[in-house]
């Protein structure tokens, strides 16, 4: 167990949505002392970490040089950027610093690329650091919730974890139209890029979770299903989405063993709960149920708080590895999980 009064070193790496929830909070934190940050915008370059995520300046400015980062000998980076520059990541492990990652690639080292466990783990064997990803979804839904679900258990029958995201509520038109592909005309083929995209994001965390409770998958299966709007919908000002178009789409990402689904993550993003086929839609949030000698069926709505929607959510995300970062420093040298840690738990004082 880390000593929970050790202070520690720690920079932030990018200043996306989770890495500026992260940035406030480490800013905040108790005992984790903010000694860099890593930014990889010119217009932000110099500006004061602070500044940048809504506080008032704390006297650090923002780096695009990792040199700059080494430098400092960080006890930790936070590491959140948008995609996974493997050469950085191994010049951080290799100086010594361990890193808590976001990023979907480094879940769990069994199911991941073969050069990037590679790299990184002669990195960090070279070096004695640590490095470990986590965040809500895949994370804390993924692993910590049923770890504790099934700590009653002595059959698991099946999990299923139902994720619920409104999609107007966090996205703009252009996001929703553009990039999303809500509003069109349903076809016979679901976007596969997406179906890719999901099942390197859950088949690590959902493997790394069969695993930990000693059931092997036999592999996993992605699919995905979307459904159409039964009346024309307004989104945003002058947004609709028409009747007859595309209004939702569920991603299942399912861990199998022995032909049928034991682990199943559905994402189920919606733009209008009036649809069909008439899926059963939840509020923002997630919904647990575990089917074996001792079942749950646990629904976990995400209220909303007073500030930014954008914000709340990508606290779920940044604090959950923000509050492991003493854990990992303490850890063996390696890529861990959450396995290899004791339960994570937070400094909130």
């Amino acid at each position: 167990m880390p000593d929970a009064d050790k202070r520690l070193r720690v920079v932030q790496w990018a200043t996306g949505k989770v890495g500026r929830g992260s940035l406030k909070a480490l800013i905040q934190h108790p005992v984790l002392d903010l000694v860099g940050l890593y930014v990889h915008s010119e217009a932000k370059e110099g500006k004061d970490a602070g500044e940048l995520c809504g506080l008032d300046p704390v006297g650090i400015a923002a780096t695009r040089n990792i040199d700059d980062i080494v430098a400092l000998k960080p006890d930790c980076v936070l590491y959140m950027q948008e995609g996974l520059d493997l050469d950085d990541v191994c010049i951080l492990l290799e100086a010594g610093i361990n890193i808590v990652t976001t990023r979907g690639e480094c879940f769990y080292p069994d199911k991941m690329d073969a050069q990037i466990r590679q790299r990184c783990e002669a990195a960090c064997q070279a070096s004695g650091a640590s490095l470990h990803a986590t965040g809500s979804s895949p994370g804390f839904i993924t692993e910590a919730i049923p770890l504790v679900l099934t700590s009653v258990a002595r059959r698991l029958d099946c999990l299923t974890i139902d994720e619920y995201a409104c999609i107007p509520d966090s996205c703009s038109a252009d996001m929703i139209f553009d990039v999303m592909g809500y509003g069109r005309p349903p076809g016979d083929e679901f976007d596969p890029g997406l179906l890719t995209h999901m099942a390197q994001c859950f088949e690590q965390s959902l493997s790394m979770l069969a695993n930990t409770l000693s059931l092997e998958l036999d592999g996993v299966e992605t699919t995905g299903e979307t459904a159409t709007a039964t009346r024309r919908i307004e989104i945003a000002e002058d947004a609709f989405i028409e009747k007859g178009t595309v209004a939702a789409q569920r991603i299942t990402v399912a861990g199998m063993r022995n032909g049928q689904p034991l682990l199943r993550f559905r994402a189920n993003w919606y733009c209008t709960t009036e649809i069909e086929p008439a899926w059963t839609l939840g509020e923002t949030g997630w919904r647990v149920q575990v089917e074996g000698d001792t079942p749950f069926d646990i629904t976990m709505k995400l209220p909303r708080t007073s500030g930014s929607i954008v914000e709340q959510m990508a606290g779920y995300t940044a604090h959950r590895a923000l509050n492991a970062v003493p854990y990992v420093c303490a850890a063996r040298p390696g890529i861990v999980t959450i396995a290899d840690l004791p339960q994570v738990i937070a400094r909130l004082a």
